[in-house]
């Protein structure tokens, strides 16, 4: 028998051999979980994965203690965002802002506005992205800026376009930044009705008087909502001729929708 007939048999023998079966259990719960939106109890794991509880209540306790998963009151075991920030630290939000940022200048230069690109994460709004207005004036926000989740356009946004649990599981979550206004239940509810109506969101700033923001929602595959494009609108008042706030709705939902298409969401009838 050669080398190569030697090399072989022990790659195959190690495959067989040296298998992860706490591993590969661990990695179970975690696809499981990620498929589902309302979660499931430790007796629904054991039936879903067809182990018992025993071989696979260590395996949540530990996940749960090292933050992959979290439970609710009704012991219903779901996905933190722990698994969304370590992915992020690589190609998936490499991979959004570097399809974003062209369209973002783009957008700044038919708006002659400034636009920012922005993200769910823990409880909160964050800019991952953002181009500066090309006219002499500009306004926007710094890359990393925080924003509040419940009094925002882009926060209206990311929460009108996600299911029942997911949006409850968001707001369970917020964590208020500095000048957030509190918002009434009732009233955001009807915020994001109206944002699904209308296919963005279109309000005065509560944090800056004379702007308007204009967020508009950006796909990923499955067409999920992952982003928010947002112009913070300033109204020129010195004759100068600049598009209007319809201009940039025509313009951003061309942008949004091309980025969309760009990251795997299937083109809208």
């Amino acid at each position: 028998m050669n080398t190569s007939d030697n090399s072989s048999q022990s790659a195959k023998a190690h495959r067989t051999v040296y298998s992860a079966p706490a591993l590969e259990k661990g990695l179970d719960i975690l696809e499981l979980l990620s498929d589902s939106t309302e979660g499931y109890t430790l007796n629904q794991i054991s039936k879903a994965l067809e182990r018992g509880v025993s071989q696979i209540f260590r395996m949540v306790v530990t996940l749960h203690r090292r933050g992959y998963i979290q439970a609710d009151e009704n012991d219903r075991y779901t996905l933190t965002l722990k698994t969304f920030r370590l992915a992020h630290r690589h190609s998936p939000l490499k991979q959004l802002t570097r399809a974003a940022l062209p369209l973002l200048h783009e957008l700044a230069q038919r708006a002659q506005q400034s636009c920012h690109l922005s993200v769910y994460e823990g409880g909160q709004i964050v800019v991952v992205a953002q181009v500066d207005s090309p006219d002499r004036w500009s306004f926007g926000l710094k890359t990393g800026s925080l924003m509040g989740l419940t009094d925002t356009s882009s926060g209206h946004v990311l929460l009108a376009y996600q299911d029942e649990a997911q949006r409850t599981r968001m707001l369970n979550n917020h964590v208020k930044v500095e000048g957030e206004l509190s918002v009434d239940p009732g009233q955001l509810l009807s915020l994001l009705a109206d944002v699904r109506a209308r296919g963005c969101s279109v309000m005065p700033s509560i944090q800056t008087q004379g702007v308007t923001n204009i967020a508009f929602p950006v796909r990923g595959p499955n067409q999920k909502v992952v982003a928010a494009i947002n112009v913070p609108y300033i109204t020129r008042i010195d004759g100068a001729r600049r598009p209007t706030v319809e201009n940039v709705k025509t313009a951003q939902a061309d942008i949004c929708a091309r980025l969309s298409r760009q990251l795997g969401a299937e083109e809208e009838d």
